[in-house]
């Protein structure tokens, strides 16, 4: 059994902004306010964002727009990317950006990176993929100088500031927490030295993730993340024996596209094995036990669930979210 602090465990809502080709954008819209108040009705504590560019034929609304459309609609919640590609990014233009999200918030902004892992977005932004790890160190580092407010000199392997400082400082001293997402064990570690908490992703095995919190907690040493928070692909279903049928077509569809996209790991398997141990899919009563059994073998206190994929009927999606809201209540 995992060790960890008795909290409040929380849940938070990771919006899909992916359609499939054809679909109207722009209707669905609508969609989406609506799914972030019903969360946010239901007791939801945060909501989340995907990014990605180049994404074609599959339809993607770009972040950092739609965080700032939707932030009216999530009072109180906290909200962040899911994870922003910091390496494809300037960190003065992070740091900018994510000041005004952090205003617009009222303070509740999340800043959650993530090295990323598409060649092609890499190479459109004329990068280099091996370069991933040390841009996005260099530019936490410098994010959190321009967070101060002060004016900041910085000449580095990658970025330069001369005697400047940004526009507009966050609303909290030292600015927004920072989130790390990894996998690799490299990655594991650079979370917990540079992060206030590592982000777990959707696609990791219960087994595998067993080894990597061990990993996680060692490299902390004495230091106490801001949480243990996990993303999870999750629907709750009226039937648990009609549940997984339901959200079959969407989340193949889904996992389908990151196997194009060269996601390690992405090899096609079955749709059953792709599921077991990863996503968490069923009725009330079954997802409540999955829970548990996540929170005792890792110690995780804040989940945050994507409840809909590209093609999954809109009124099933906003059923599972009050359902699942039903069950953290």
């Amino acid at each position: 059994m995992a060790e960890h602090r008795e909290a409040i465990v929380k849940v938070g809502l990771f919006l899909n902004t992916q359609f499939q080709p054809g679909q109207d954008v722009a209707a669905h819209v609508p969609d989406l306010v609506a799914q972030t108040r019903a969360a946010r009705d239901a007791g939801f504590k945060s909501l989340w964002f995907p990014h990605h560019y180049l994404t074609g034929p599959l339809q993607m609304l770009q972040i950092v727009p739609m965080m700032a459309y939707l932030a009216q609609h999530a009072q109180g919640m906290q909200i962040g990317p899911n994870i922003l590609i910091l390496p494809l990014l300037n960190p003065v233009h992070v740091a900018e950006e994510s000041a005004t999200l952090d205003v617009l918030t009222g303070g509740n902004y999340v800043l959650g990176v993530g090295l990323g892992y598409r060649e092609g977005e890499f190479t459109a932004f004329n990068m280099s993929l091996k370069e991933r790890a040390p841009r996005l160190e260099e530019g936490l580092a410098l994010i959190r100088r321009l967070w101060t407010g002060e004016k900041v000199t910085h000449k580095g392997r990658f970025y330069e500031v001369n005697d400047h400082a940004i526009g507009l400082r966050p609303v909290r001293d030292g600015g927004p927490p920072i989130w790390i997402a990894g996998t690799a064990e490299a990655a594991i570690k650079r979370a917990a030295r540079l992060g206030d908490a590592w982000l777990i992703v959707p696609s990791t095995t219960l087994d595998e993730l067993t080894a990597q919190m061990r990993v996680y907690r060692a490299a902390l040493g004495s230091r106490a993340p801001d949480c243990f928070p996990m993303v999870r692909e999750c629907y709750v279903g009226a039937n648990h024996r009609t549940a997984l049928e339901e959200c079959r077509g969407a989340l193949q569809y889904k996992y389908d596209a990151y196997a194009s996209w060269g996601l390690s790991g992405r090899q096609n398997p079955a749709f059953e094995e792709l599921v077991r141990d990863r996503f968490i899919i069923g009725d009330a009563v079954f997802v409540k036990e999955e829970i548990a059994r996540y929170r005792e073998a890792l110690g995780i206190d804040h989940f945050m669930m994507r409840c809909h994929w590209p093609g999954l009927e809109f009124e099933k999606a906003l059923g599972s979210i009050r359902r699942l809201g039903e069950i953290f209540a």
